[in-house]
């Protein structure tokens, strides 16, 4: 039998997990910036910090991969990963920017849903984040993200076709269809990650 002998740099799934801790912030600042009578200017703001700090996890990473002589697992999965959580990122900060800059003053109730399958995903994906040491117990993580894109997907039809029922003024369409792709790009963007932890996962074990 062969043996592969791979020293561990715990940093990178410090970072990872550190990575997908600030998804959770993230999702946690979306939900505020849904509720009613919510200081959105002090949300956005918090959010802006919130993306720059994962920025500054997601540059972490990859200077640590580039000095790095041997890494955890392969590097093009490390950059993918590093990527994909800060995908995640980015496209709630955009939602949140958008429902800020266009002003929007009355959300569909229906937005709720598609942030809250995003607070899920974010969990989930924290929680899983540090079991990369092990590569155990992950496949439940990718199976329930799954899901929840799938639900999401759902919940992202019925709000396109309530913007679309004639009950919105055709600027509030536009400008409420991009807080909706935003948020279902995010849903999306998790899903992406999950497949990374997959191709990883089947590759290491």
């Amino acid at each position: 039998m062969a043996f592969r002998f791979r020293p561990v740099d715990a940093t990178f799934y410090d970072l990872f997990s550190a990575s997908a801790q600030h998804l959770v912030t993230g999702a946690g600042l979306l939900a505020e910036m849904l509720a009613e009578g919510a200081d959105r200017e002090a949300v956005a703001q918090r959010m802006r910090d919130a993306e720059h700090a994962a920025d500054e996890t997601t540059h972490e990473i990859v200077r640590r991969v580039n000095s790095t002589f041997i890494t955890p697992f392969d590097r093009e999965d490390i950059y993918a990963l590093a990527s994909g959580l800060d995908d995640v990122m980015d496209l709630m900060d955009e939602a949140v920017d958008e429902i800020l800059l266009y002003e929007i003053d009355n959300l569909p109730s229906e937005l709720s849903t598609l942030v809250e399958v995003l607070q899920q995903c974010a969990e989930l994906t924290a929680d899983a984040m540090p079991r990369l040491r092990s590569m155990k117990d992950l496949s439940e993580y990718w199976i329930e993200i799954n899901r929840l894109e799938n639900t999401g997907d759902k919940a992202f039809r019925r709000i396109l076709a309530k913007l679309f029922s004639g009950q919105f003024q055709a600027l509030e369409v536009l400008k409420l269809k991009d807080v909706v792709e935003s948020l279902e790009g995010a849903v999306d963007a998790f899903e992406t990650v999950a497949n990374i932890v997959e191709q990883i996962a089947v590759k290491e074990s």
